[in-house]
């Protein structure tokens, strides 16, 4: 008898995976490539559509300010509409990446973020910049001061938790996988005030995982996470076992703008900790919309990996 085809099928050719930090947002990625060529009226009109959608907003502020060009058409935006609080976070927003890429002091960065706050008081995006600031040139103070500001004007900030925890888990590099380290503390305790239903469910587990690869950078764990005592434990079953739970719960519910991050999250903790068979639902999932985090393993192409995970959990074998 002919075996049954196999339920997933994925090309394996070079280009099958892709990375894009829009996640799918074809209206950001319209606009996006509007203000690469200099029309920012486009974007104008995007962030008006948004409206006070935090998540939402915070997502596509980040995507837009990290292109190329964006401090340049932000600026020239800013000085047609100098009242716009729009125009003036997109300028913060932009700075911060360039002071995070050393083209430009992050004093200054920081005070285009204030200004921003300041014509916005209950927009939490300047201050999701100055964190994402705080996390690349700041203090351990500045970055809890920020995270604090995102998340008193939107309790369930999804991008915020996830820096907040990135930021934790680069705390004490070198002391091995101390099971009391503050940043799964956080975690936890972020998710269990989020209530059912929250993305904020797969905190526990982005925890275990960035901490894993702050571990791995130091040489305290491998770089390869495969068949690893670490993923096996009741803390990352537990947290795996969560982060699933909530995503069997929202089949069928409404999205939000990052949901291919979490996915990405989840795939990479059922396939470590052996459950091949739900990983690979996970990958079918996500399809080809790879994230950077969290297969980005020591000296290791995110792409490769990605790929090399999926097709093993699909069952076509590492490539």
């Amino acid at each position: 008898m002919t075996p049954p085809p196999p339920p997933f099928r994925f090309t394996r050719g070079k280009d099958d995976v892709a990375f894009d930090p829009a996640f799918g947002d074809d209206e950001l990625i319209t606009a996006r490539a509007a203000l690469a060529q200099g029309r920012w009226t486009d974007v104008r009109a995007l962030l008006a559509r948004t409206g006070t959608d935090w998540d939402l907003r915070g997502h596509r502020m980040v995507v837009l300010g990290e292109g190329k060009s964006a401090s340049v058409w932000a600026q020239e935006w800013q000085l047609a509409e100098p009242e716009s609080p729009d125009a003036a976070a997109l300028t913060a927003c932009a700075a911060v990446f360039r002071a995070a890429a050393g083209k430009q002091s992050a004093d200054v960065a920081r005070e285009a973020c204030m200004r921003a706050a300041r014509m916005a008081p209950s927009d939490p995006t300047p201050w999701l910049c100055l964190l994402i600031l705080a996390r690349r040139t700041g203090t351990d103070d500045e970055q809890v001061r920020a995270f604090d500001q995102v998340r008193g004007r939107h309790r369930g900030h999804h991008h915020g938790h996830h820096l907040m925890t990135q930021c934790l888990a680069e705390r004490q590099k070198t002391d091995g996988d101390d099971p009391f380290h503050e940043v799964y503390e956080f975690a936890e305790w972020a998710a269990g005030e989020a209530g059912a239903g929250s993305p904020l469910a797969v905190l526990p587990l982005v925890a275990l995982i960035e901490r894993y690869r702050v571990l791995a950078v130091e040489g305290a764990l491998p770089s390869d996470p495969s068949g690893l005592p670490y993923w096996t434990s009741s803390r990352a079953r537990t947290s795996v076992r969560a982060g699933f739970g909530w995503w069997l719960e929202w089949q069928g519910g409404s999205s939000h703008p990052r949901l291919a991050l979490d996915l990405n999250y989840l795939a990479f903790g059922k396939f470590h900790s052996g459950d091949t068979v739900e990983a690979a639902a996970l990958f079918n999932r996500i399809g080809s919309q790879v994230t950077r985090v969290p297969w980005t393993y020591p000296d290791r192409d995110p792409k490769k990996a990605f790929r090399a995970a999926r097709n093993y959990a699909l069952g076509f074998g590492s490539s």
